[in-house]
């Protein structure tokens, strides 16, 4: 199990040369209050003075300790503990002078036999990143140091927990320092060595308390109460040290660290083990052997191994979904590129081809969120524009007055025969033209449809399209300016298409023929049903008595008072054939007379005392139509909903169809040979396959920890299962 600790040092060499906090390793941090001991403590463990020291705040960024254990005999171990396994750099330091060396991460392979100019880098480089006043920094500084005087351990000695900001430090300094502690003891993985002096109460220690927010149940917290001989006379530790003040799952360990004195005096770490030793067992003998310096070490190392072997398989597979998801990942962002004009053919085909499909709907990806591509343009099609033609009332925007003035305005001077067939045109015509809008209308929402495909594809289809922004623009210019190019002809055409119904109005079609077929037989039933009504005292031959008691002709029109306000339409008669034509709708003689007699009775003379001026224009005004206007009127209603309702019918069926020749097909047809042709240039290969910097900057990163973590899984796979138990 000794070779636990080794390996995750190797993991923490592999994570640290990406600066990857994406795994939790097991460590031990080192916690308390500033000047409680904590860098002594750290000092006593490795056996050399090798941290700064003094009053006040001198750790002011957390120190990454790796102690790794050495035989001094066996160079071949010596050079794979150092280096893991000489992956990295394929050197074996054979030639290290003395038994004790160390050595940073930032200086890269330079050895430190020398443990002075080891604290003096450590100073300089907090000083570098921290600055030379009080302030801290959450960045680690990584020491590696090897003898065969220590045992495996990693430790984390963090800055001392402080309450008021001294010298130039920030305001918020308990802040910073309680976010940096709270970052590295939050990890699960980590086991916390709080650090109490023992001349202070337990139960005023920042460390148990800061401790025991992250970890509750106490699991993973060991307790160190350091400064033992400095306790007031009369008082001791032993009630602390047996855990009846606050009992830590994993313990209180007592301590003796050397004093200020002590270190001035140049007093070696092996001279105060000894001290400590002798302190020890003549204060508390009872309890030597579960305190002091050396059975924290071992303590340590057995917890930290303990540890490490419940943590690993987790931690193994953990390496292994990760390294899959950057595999994944990198994959996403493709290979530099090598064969330019094969790359930039690839890619115009490869959107070409996603944009075609995305309309025919066999895209590889599917959208679920919403209607897209060819699906959308069905639902344009048959949903959004047929709804709105469905919509569109056939006698929108006409009153009966309206209809009434239109069949007298194309009569003329002369009071019509017949209802005028040029009124029933110019109105038909009029509502034809109103489904022009939306048929445009839809041609536009086509248009954007077709649009939002360029981004669909984009997004979804061409994931290295994003590699290269400035060929991503060029594209989306080229099928915008397509796309542009062919909007006004599809619109032409489809103004053409209602051009061309209002450009021949067919009343022969068969459609037509019919309807007015029915509506004949309808106007006949009604017609025998108003004569069944009429008095029986009236003769039902040719010829009626008018107003004046003369006897008038079928074709005559009794004389009308007062029809200046009324806007009368004059007798009208009939052509016997042709019940086919909607002039075979009225029948000829019996009934238009018929109706003059009701009508002359309706038009009375002017209301008394109110004169009548001549000259005024007519003005349609609400007002009760005779039978025979609204008859007219009636039959002009039918015909144009009969007929706008076959024109319709085209549209409808029509629109949809030009839409889909003239502007969808053309372009999925012409798409990729207008992509070639403007962007496949040797002048703008290099343009437009410049890659954003960002891409590039993540995919040599995203490269980097697919290596570590490869790298970490690897080592992770060297330990023999014996290891673990």
């Amino acid at each position: 199990m000794e070779a636990l600790i080794p390996v995750i040092n190797k993991l923490q060499d592999v994570f640290n040369t990406v600066g990857a906090d994406i795994i939790q390793l097991p460590q031990i941090a080192v916690v308390g209050t500033q000047s409680s001991g904590k860098s002594s403590v750290l000092e006593s463990l490795v056996g050399r003075d090798l941290l700064p020291r003094g009053t006040g705040i001198v750790t002011r960024r957390p120190l990454i300790l790796q102690l790794v254990n050495v035989d001094p005999e066996d160079r071949r171990k010596t050079g794979e503990e150092n280096d893991a396994n000489t992956w990295k750099n394929g050197r074996l330091y054979k030639g290290v002078d003395g038994e004790e060396w160390g050595k940073f991460l930032h200086t890269k392979n330079k050895i430190y036999t020398d443990f002075d100019e080891i604290r003096q880098e450590i100073e300089n480089e907090t000083e570098r990143i921290s600055g030379n006043n009080k302030g801290i920094s959450d960045e680690p500084i990584h020491l590696k140091i090897f003898s065969p005087h220590v045992v495996n351990l990693t430790l984390v000695d963090l800055p001392g927990i402080t309450k008021v900001p001294v010298g130039d430090q920030p305001k918020d300094i308990e802040l910073q320092i309680r976010e940096l502690i709270l970052k590295y003891i939050s990890n699960p993985n980590c086991i916390i060595l709080a650090v109490t002096a023992a001349n202070t109460d337990m139960a005023t220690s920042e460390a148990l308390k800061v401790a025991r927010e992250v970890d509750t149940d106490g699991r993973r917290t060991l307790a160190v109460v350091t400064k033992l001989d400095l306790m007031d006379a009369g008082t001791d530790a032993m009630d602390v040290l047996m855990g009846r003040v606050i009992p830590v799952k994993l313990g209180l360990i007592g301590v003796v660290n050397r004093s200020q004195l002590d270190i001035n005096n140049k007093k070696t770490v092996a001279d105060s083990i000894r001290d400590e030793h002798a302190f020890l067992q003549k204060k508390y003998p009872s309890l030597a052997n579960r305190n002091g310096t050396k059975y924290l070490a071992r303590t340590l190392n057995r917890l930290l191994m303990h540890h490490i072997r419940d943590c690993l398989p987790e931690l193994k597979t953990r390496i292994n979904v990760l390294a899959a998801q950057y595999q994944s990942l990198l994959g996403s962002y493709g290979e530099p590129v090598d064969d330019k004009s094969a790359t930039l053919l690839q890619l115009i085909t490869k959107f070409a081809t996603e944009y075609c499909n995305t309309i025919e709907g066999t895209a590889k990806y599917i959208e679920t969120a919403e209607l897209c591509g060819g699906a959308r343009i069905c639902y344009i099609f048959h949903e959004t524009f047929g709804r709105t033609l469905e919509s569109v009332d056939p006698l929108g925007g006409l009153t009966t007055i309206d209809v009434l003035t239109a069949i007298r305005n194309a009569t003329g001077p002369r009071p019509a025969l017949f209802v005028p067939e040029v009124s029933f045109e110019l109105l038909v015509k009029r509502q034809v033209k109103r489904l022009e809008e939306p048929s445009l209308r839809c041609v536009e929402l086509v248009h954007e449809e077709m649009q939002r495909i360029i981004q669909h594809c984009s997004n979804y289809s061409t994931q290295e399209l994003l590699r290269f922004p400035k060929l991503h623009d060029a594209i989306v210019e080229v099928v915008t300016s397509l796309l542009r190019k062919r909007l006004p002809v599809t619109n032409e055409m489809v103004h053409n298409l209602v051009a061309i119904e209002l450009a021949y109005i067919n009343t022969k079609h068969p459609d037509f023929a019919d309807a007015c077929g029915v509506m004949n037989n309808n106007i006949e039933e009604q017609r025998r049903n108003r004569m069944r009504e009429l008095p029986s005292a009236v003769p039902r031959d040719k010829s009626l008595k008018g107003p004046g008691g003369q006897s008038l002709s079928p074709t005559e029109q009794p004389p009308a008072e007062g029809d200046g306000p009324k806007m009368g339409g004059g007798a009208q008669g009939e052509q016997e054939g042709g019940t086919g034509t909607w002039r075979g709708m009225l029948k000829k003689g019996e009934e238009g007379q018929a109706e003059d007699r009701n009508r002359s009775s309706f038009a009375s003379s002017p209301q008394k005392g109110h004169a009548v001026n001549l000259l005024d224009v007519p003005v349609p005004v609400a007002r009760k139509l005779s039978a025979r206007e609204q008859r007219d009127c009636e039959v002009i209603e039918r015909l144009i909903k009969s007929y706008f309702l076959i024109v319709r019918k085209n549209i409808q069926d029509s629109v949809p169809k030009a839409v889909m020749h003239f502007l969808v097909n053309h372009v999925k047809d012409s798409l990729q040979s207008e992509l070639v042709g403007q962007l496949y240039k040797p002048a703008l290969l290099d343009d437009l396959l410049t890659e954003s910097e960002d891409m590039a900057q993540r995919r040599n990163e995203a490269a980097d920890m697919l290596k570590a973590l490869q790298r970490a899984s690897q080592v992770i796979a060297e330990i023999r299962e014996t290891h673990l138990w």
